[in-house]
Order: structure tokens, then C-alpha cells, then sequence
């Protein structure tokens, strides 16, 4: 099995890349050789020896190409250790509070079961208004939800320091 650790993503405005490339970024720096890509061009998993899949979240569910990375590759990804995450929620407070229980999309949760995942983790996210649609918009002003970048980067470089101590010790 080869010593590369794949980091995947599903991305629309490219807020989740960047979460992404930061996760794949600190894990490197453990002394890990790691490819950072999108869902839809990531390739087998079978040629990492772990994987790292996240989406950003829109209505609850992660994008489309993520959310099938994790569909169609449930099989090779049980074999090895995995790590998901979700990126979506922004504003200011408690993360539980503005989660209201969402941990996971409830669509991918029996394939995330099967998976069995090392971890999953959400992340808050960023909206960036200049590059949203109408509907967009529109719809994080019905949800009342925050413009702005909520990332919390220092939570985030810990979650990937922490999958890189579990990979030197397995």
C-alpha cells in the first residue's frame, strides 16, 4: 500500500478547496506525501493508504461530487482509514447552536456507516456574496444565515495534525 494520503473535496465557490489544500498542507508537513484534488477528478482510493473527503454543505447536503466520491467508492474507502468532513455553516456563536444537530448529511449517513470513518468533523465555512447567484443570496437571506468568512483555521490545522499523529502511529 502506498504511503500517500489522498485529500478530496467537493467545492463550489472554492471555500472548501481551501480548507482542503490547508488540511492536505499540515498533513504534509507531518511527512506524508499527499494529493489534494477535486472529488470528480480524485481517483481510486486504492492507491492511498488513507483518504480525507469533505464537501462544502448546501441545504444540508454535501455537493454532488463529493457525495458520490463517497457513494461509489465505499467499498476501497472501508479498507482504509478515512476522515470526512463538512464545511458550510458560518456566523458567529455556539457551532452546535447553529448546526441544530446536523452532524453529517442524513442521505450519506448509511454510506458514511459503512465506511466507517476515523473521524467526521464540521468546519465552519465561508459565503462570499460577491461570488454567489441570486439564488444564493436569496436563500442564505430566508435561512438568515452570516456573510463572511467564519473558518476557523487554528480548529481546522488541529483536526489535520490530529489524523496525521493517528497515521504515524498506525
Amino acid at each position: 500500500m502506498s504511503e500517500k494520503i489522498l485529500v478530496a473535496y467537493g467545492s463550489k465557490h472554492g471555500k472548501t478547496a481551501e480548507i482542503a489544500e490547508r488540511i492536505g498542507r499540515i498533513i504534509r508537513e507531518s511527512g506524508f506525501n499527499v494529493d489534494v484534488q477535486p472529488a470528480a477528478q480524485a481517483g481510486d482510493p486504492a492507491g492511498y493508504r488513507a483518504v480525507v473527503l469533505g464537501s462544502g454543505v448546501y441545504a444540508g447536503m454535501w455537493r454532488r461530487a463529493a457525495a458520490k466520491y463517497l457513494k461509489s467508492r465505499a467499498a476501497e474507502l472501508a479498507r482504509r482509514p478515512v476522515w470526512l468532513f463538512s464545511s458550510g455553516p458560518t456566523g458567529d456563536g455556539d457551532l452546535n447552536t447553529l448546526l441544530q444537530g446536523w452532524t453529517f448529511p442524513s442521505g450519506l449517513r448509511a454510506v458514511a456507516d459503512r465506511v466507517k470513518p476515523r473521524g467526521i468533523a464540521v468546519f465552519r465555512g465561508a459565503f462570499d456574496e460577491k461570488k454567489a447567484s441570486f439564488f444564493e443570496r436569496w436563500i442564505m437571506k430566508k435561512v438568515k444565515a452570516a456573510y463572511g468568512d467564519f473558518r476557523d483555521w487554528p480548529a481546522i490545522e488541529a483536526w489535520a495534525r490530529d489524523i496525521a499523529t493517528t497515521l504515524k502511529v498506525t
